[in-house]
């Protein structure tokens, strides 16, 4: 009896945790609207993954409006994923209003999300440095590497630009 329970819990362990593997990543907009970034069913989805706080950030969002303004009327859709924390007990924290303010200064033209401190998207998406760019498929699946970092002398638009349009 003890074994069949063993093994009913090990089951039971072992499909929560690929239910969770697999769960779709919703984020919530600095506007309060929650959005199934996985969800996007036959739209290629491209995620700017950042932080306010971050010196490059600007040029993150440089790059994210050259990409929302190419891809404009096709099924792309661009989001800049705030890994700023929600806990203003921490250094890195950001409220929606000083996102907005951050997205105002630099002129972003797209959707921003909240992931507070990365957790859903840095993990899920097997991200190890911010800011990167992250391309789903039309499937919500991800479609190669990681675009990580970012160098003010090279225009990561180039090979982001070739992986969507491999996608379209």
């Amino acid at each position: 009896m003890k074994k069949t329970r063993s093994i009913f819990a090990i089951l039971a362990a072992a499909m929560v945790f690929s239910l969770t593997a697999t769960a779709q990543t919703s984020l919530t907009s600095t506007t309060g609207s929650k959005v199934d970034i996985e969800g996007q069913k036959g739209k290629v989805v491209v995620l700017a993954i950042g932080a306010s706080w971050l010196p490059l950030s600007g040029k993150q969002a440089e790059y994210t409006n050259a990409l929302a303004k190419k891809y404009a009327g096709k099924n792309v859709l661009i989001y800049f994923v705030a890994t700023d924390s929600t806990s203003a007990k921490s250094k890195n924290f950001a409220s929606n209003d000083d996102l907005t303010a951050f997205a105002t200064k630099n002129k972003l033209t797209v959707p921003i999300l909240r992931d507070s401190d990365g957790a859903a998207t840095l993990k899920k998406f097997e991200v190890d440095q911010v800011p990167s760019f992250v391309v789903l498929d039309k499937n919500g699946k991800i479609s190669g590497s990681p675009f990580g970092g970012i160098d003010p002398k090279f225009d990561v638009t180039v090979p982001i630009s070739k992986e969507i349009d491999k996608l379209l």
